[in-house]
């Protein structure tokens, strides 16, 4: 039986804008079950950011419900937020951010650090990571001495490193060649095969491809089944 881990109803957001109230997202249902790969498809300025955002705990929604791993997400405050992103959110961004005077295995550790996990065990699993990737065999290299496909395997090695309901990526191939992007996008299949959730967000539809599911945001409302043939 599947289990629902993310799931929005009547999802809203709203900023001010000087006198203004300008509404980025209206009205967004959005279900996802354990382990689905689902792609977050649409230009720019069609809300991407923000529903990336309020997905990785880094907002709220200004109406709506948004339940994360059985949990209501939307009325917490900061720190509770910033707990939820630790234990249930992986991100892995589109510049990497790799910290340029840790190396490998202490990028990876960070997020191990954060929450309190023991030395000993932390580096063990810094290492697991970093072999599930391909990567056993540049642990010690800096984010310099390693190419922009590595570095995004590093990337994603820290994403899996607290073992997150939800691997959250921003547009992950968009600062790697076309082959490269390729080889990061198998390293998604081969995670997702092994029952990690990943949502992806991409204004590009052949990346969005690369996933099992695609839903389409455009001027803030979410549609599916349209994507495909876009």
């Amino acid at each position: 039986m599947s289990e629902t881990i993310l799931s929005m109803r009547n999802l809203v957001k709203r900023y001010r804008m000087g006198d203004e109230w300008q509404t980025v997202l209206r009205g967004i249902d959005l279900d996802v079950e354990k382990g689905e790969f689902v792609a977050v498809l649409g230009p720019s300025g069609s809300g991407k950011s923000t529903l990336m955002n309020i997905i990785g705990c880094l907002d709220t929604p200004t109406e709506g419900s948004y339940t994360l791993h059985g949990r209501d997400v939307g009325g917490l405050d900061e720190s509770e937020l910033a707990l939820v992103r630790s234990k249930e959110i992986g991100f892995i961004f589109q510049s990497f951010q790799l910290l340029s005077r840790q190396n490998a295995l202490q990028n990876v550790e960070l997020p191990l650090i954060y929450s309190g996990t023991g030395q000993r065990e932390r580096t063990e699993r810094a290492r697991l990571m970093l072999e599930r990737v391909g990567l056993s065999d540049k642990m010690r290299h800096y984010p310099n001495q390693l190419s922009g496909g590595q570095q995004q395997r590093v990337a994603i090695a820290r994403a899996l490193a607290n073992n997150p309901t939800i691997l959250l990526a921003d547009e992950p191939t968009g600062a790697l060649d076309q082959q490269t992007g390729r080889q990061v996008m198998n390293l998604f299949h081969d995670l997702n095969e092994e029952g990690n959730t990943i949502i992806m967000i991409t204004h590009d539809i052949s990346i969005a491809r690369h996933a099992k599911r695609i839903v389409r945001l455009l001027d803030g409302e979410l549609s599916e089944g349209v994507a495909e043939d876009a």
